[in-house]
């Protein structure tokens, strides 16, 4: 299953493991990606709270995380080219996964439909 925020990451959930990115639309609007940090392993996130930060041509965005958990990979992919959040944003260009901290914090978010029609307000 795959949720949205209204931050524009995306999670996809895999039992109690989280995969979390940022969207087209978000990559979108960033430009060119030239650089992401990425959380480290270990690290203890908090819903709402800064895990990572991708920085564009435009700008440097901070990535929020969904959920509560801790962060069990990153995408090293994303430290050689990261301009993967823009080629593959929701697919190889995913920047960390995560233990599901509270799974009842996945209801707050969006289904794609959700997401689709929250970003076709912007």
């Amino acid at each position: 299953m795959r949720y949205f925020t209204d931050e524009h990451e995306w999670v996809d959930v895999d039992g109690d493991v989280a995969t979390v990115g940022i969207t087209d639309y978000a990559q979108g609007q960033l430009g060119d990606i030239v650089f992401v940090e990425l959380p480290t392993v270990g690290t203890a996130v908090e819903k709402g709270k800064d895990a990572a930060v991708v920085e564009s041509v435009k700008a440097a965005s901070d990535v929020y995380a969904p959920i509560n958990g801790e962060v069990t990979e990153i995408n090293g992919a994303l430290e050689d080219d990261p301009s993967l959040v823009n080629t593959a944003p929701e697919g190889e260009g995913w920047f960390f996964k995560m233990t599901i901290g509270d799974a009842a914090q996945l209801e707050g978010l969006m289904d794609e439909a959700g997401y689709k029609a929250f970003v076709d307000g912007l």
